[in-house]
């Protein structure tokens, strides 16, 4: 209970199967030594980016529910990936504090079920 973060101000509601599709592609870009992804927060969007050692670039952008302070922030695709596959409901939702907090995955309306992914430095 202690590891699971409190408070977070930023929180986003968004499609389960339209960010795992999104991140797919991400992570195809991505290599086996770094898996990093940065989201961008911004008014009701998602920017999702990755870069790879050939200078070649990704980018998604997501259509969500999100009206909190603009936040960039990265995570491992892999992790991501791993939550995102084990979970079954339409929405989920992400909350999170600034880019060197963790953040908490959840499903609206249940308290059954917490992720917590902590962010890396890109």
């Amino acid at each position: 209970q202690r590891v699971i973060p409190k408070g977070q101000k930023n929180s986003l509601s968004v499609n389960r199967e339209t960010l795992q599709a999104a991140l797919q592609r991400a992570a195809i870009l991505t290599t086996e030594k770094f898996k990093g992804v940065r989201f961008s927060l911004t008014s009701n969007k998602i920017t999702i980016q990755s870069t790879n050692a050939e200078q070649e670039e990704a980018q998604e952008e997501i259509e969500t529910t999100y009206d909190g302070d603009t936040v960039e922030i990265g995570f491992n695709v892999s992790y991501l990936l791993d939550v995102l596959a084990n979970i079954k409901n339409e929405a989920i939702q992400i909350s999170l504090g600034d880019a060197n907090s963790s953040a908490v995955i959840t499903l609206p309306g249940s308290e059954a079920f917490k992720y917590v992914v902590m962010p890396m430095r890109i």
